[in-house]
């Protein structure tokens, strides 16, 4: 099973900056986490309804490159969030790298192959990259990074129909299950948050997925 992505449970020790937080850290096989409620442990079945989960994956990305427009005023304190730290580009870290990770977990499963391994770091470990200024150029590179992800994400979505989405191959959550779970990265965005009021301007509008 490929890695589940992080929310702190009560089980784990707190983060140090590089350093992994807990045993096994986040992600650990069979046991969920919903980056959308912080504290919570393990996930649940990731909830679902009659929403698009292509559009709700876009209105995710939409959401955390109008809060990294602001980032550029970033002073350079880690943000607490739980027993995690946060910087703008370890939100981007994590939201790219879940986008990844599940995608990697559907099309392994499409085709009927084993998933790969989890050895994800995660939001568990603050890397020296995290803790860098985030620039006019980095939101740049997070636009083009995440829009394109997300176009993936589209495309793959829309090409399954209601019966893949609901009975998807192999074993783990439907890939509907998966995409409501993805929406949920907006988290690691909303842990940095709108930082407007540090000096930054304000937010520019994200470059909208194509229809």
């Amino acid at each position: 099973m490929t890695e589940t992505k992080h929310v702190p449970t009560t089980s784990e020790a707190p983060e140090s900056l590089g350093v992994p937080g807990g045993p096994g850290g986040p992600g650990t096989v069979g046991t969920p986490d919903s980056p959308g409620t912080p504290g919570s442990g393990p996930a649940e079945t990731p909830a679902t309804d009659d929403r698009d989960p292509a559009q709700l994956l876009t209105a995710m990305v939409d959401r955390v490159l109008a809060l990294a427009a602001t980032w550029t005023a970033w002073d350079g304190r880690p943000v607490p969030a739980g027993d995690r730290l946060y910087t703008p580009h370890k939100a981007i870290r994590r939201v790219a790298d879940h986008l990844v990770d599940h995608l990697a977990e559907m099309e392994a499963r499409l085709v009927g192959e084993e998933t790969q391994p989890d050895h994800w770091h995660a939001s568990a470990t603050t890397t020296a990259a995290d803790l860098a200024p985030f620039t006019g150029a980095d939101l740049d590179e997070a636009r083009s990074r995440l829009t394109r992800l997300a176009r993936i994400w589209v495309n793959r979505l829309d090409a399954l129909t209601p019966d893949e989405l609901d009975r998807s191959a192999g074993t783990g959550w439907t890939f509907r299950q998966l995409a409501f779970h993805l929406a949920e990265s907006v988290y690691y965005a909303d842990a940095v948050g709108d930082l407007t009021t540090l000096g930054a301007p304000a937010p520019t509008p994200a470059r909208p997925a194509k229809p």
